[in-house]
């Protein structure tokens, strides 16, 4: 079974994606990368995304990792602010219940990409 599924899939991902943006746009040290985006959209690629990078359906059609943190890196996106997102997103799934063990999976898959987020 893919860690998509382990997960509970489309509809487990997208709930976590609501409780990781519903704290990082009320944190005032990443929430300004977000002002005057459209947030659901933001998501919903998300999801595709995330579900492709778990191992279920590829329907991604976005931009990779790095085009699509230009803004933010030009905004002032750093080590600091990936973090912090890496944070929100860590306790996002501790609050869910995921098993320690689908953490860890995550956070590894997740930060296989902070070299593009960050431009680096």
């Amino acid at each position: 079974m893919s860690l998509h599924a382990d997960l509970g899939g489309d509809e487990a991902i997208g709930m976590a994606l609501d409780r990781f943006y519903a704290k990082v746009l009320t944190d005032s040290r990443v929430s300004p990368y977000f002002d005057g985006l459209d947030v659901d959209r933001i998501k919903a690629r998300q999801k595709d995304f995330l579900a492709m990078a778990f191992g279920g359906p590829n329907r991604y059609t976005g931009r990779n990792l790095h085009a699509a943190h230009e803004r933010a890196r030009q905004q002032g996106l750093d080590e600091e602010g990936y973090d912090i997102f890496m944070s929100h997103f860590r306790d996002t799934l501790e609050e869910l219940g995921v098993p320690e063990t689908k953490i860890e999976e995550v956070m590894t898959i997740a930060h296989t990409g902070k070299d593009d987020v960050l431009g680096h």
